[in-house]
């Protein structure tokens, strides 16, 4: 179980990581140089956090913080990006079948144009203490519309959740 922990925040890294693949300042086609980089980054992120399986909690909130710095790291060279955090909502956070969390989001596009968005949430215990990070894309969300998606944790969480939107771009 420790093991899948582990994947599953790789996985979450790979996919901030992700974000920045689909994104040019053109709204065109992605550049080779940065599809290189995004490759290094999830491979790197796979690797790190794949030998810290057998770790205990301290080091995996560390990895977590590193997690959720790569994401916002990510989020930030999106090129054209603009910020949005104030154009997205969260909802209810609620348990998954598989013991994992999740939590509904709506995004509302107040512009004269569709955007893609990609959305940073953190989920953290009821100290405020970080326990995963995972990164949604809502694809065009029409002028004037809203789009929804759901957050799900990477990792089984117990006890209180509540989830946050870190950052958020549109582009």
């Amino acid at each position: 179980m420790e093991r899948r922990m582990w994947t599953g925040l790789a996985a979450g890294v790979g996919a901030a990581a992700l974000a920045l693949s689909g994104c040019s300042s053109s709204g065109g086609s992605t550049n080779p140089a940065v599809s290189s980089a995004v490759a290094g980054v999830q491979s790197a992120a796979s690797s790190a956090l794949g030998g810290l399986a057998s770790a205990g909690t301290s080091a995996f909130a560390s990895a977590a913080s590193s997690a959720a710095a790569a994401a916002s790291s990510a989020l930030a060279s999106v090129k054209g990006g603009l910020d949005a955090k104030d154009e997205v909502t969260l909802g209810s956070v609620s348990a998954t079948s598989d013991g994992r969390v999740q939590v509904p989001l709506t995004v509302n596009n107040k512009e004269s144009q569709g955007y893609k968005y990609t959305v940073q949430v953190n989920f953290n215990d009821a100290s405020g203490n970080l326990l995963d990070v995972t990164v949604v894309t809502v694809q065009e969300v029409p002028a004037g519309g809203t789009g929804q998606a759901t957050a799900t944790s990477n990792r089984d969480l117990s006890g209180t959740v509540t989830a946050t939107v870190e950052r958020a771009v549109r582009y």
